[in-house]
């Protein structure tokens, strides 16, 4: 999958949030990034810091290639934007995982 194939993926994650989601996305910034330098089989992860925007990253090359199926990709995409949106709404790893976005 083309970068650009991969970002439109991720915005079509966002696009398909509820507009009551949509409304409470203040002060965060989603980007596409190609791995976590610290971690490079990180699927994605949830920044804030002080006095900065949150940031949301969504690594690209850990899940293209751990996902080669394009169907399967678009899904993991989708459920790691999720999951660090719920970051950011405050919810932990075990309520993520029980709701499905592990």
């Amino acid at each position: 999958m083309t970068r650009r194939s991969f970002e439109e993926s991720v915005r079509r994650a966002l696009d398909s949030l509820p507009p009551q989601i949509v409304a409470q996305l203040r002060n965060v910034a989603v980007v596409v990034e190609d791995e976590d330098p610290d971690d490079p089989d990180l699927f994605g992860l949830f920044r804030e810091e002080p006095y900065l925007p949150a940031t949301i990253a969504i690594y690209r090359r850990p899940l293209a290639e751990s996902f080669p199926d394009p169907d399967e990709l678009e899904r993991e995409i989708r459920i790691t934007v999720l999951h660090e949106l719920g970051h950011f709404f405050g919810l932990e790893e075990d309520e993520l995982g029980d709701l499905g976005y592990a």
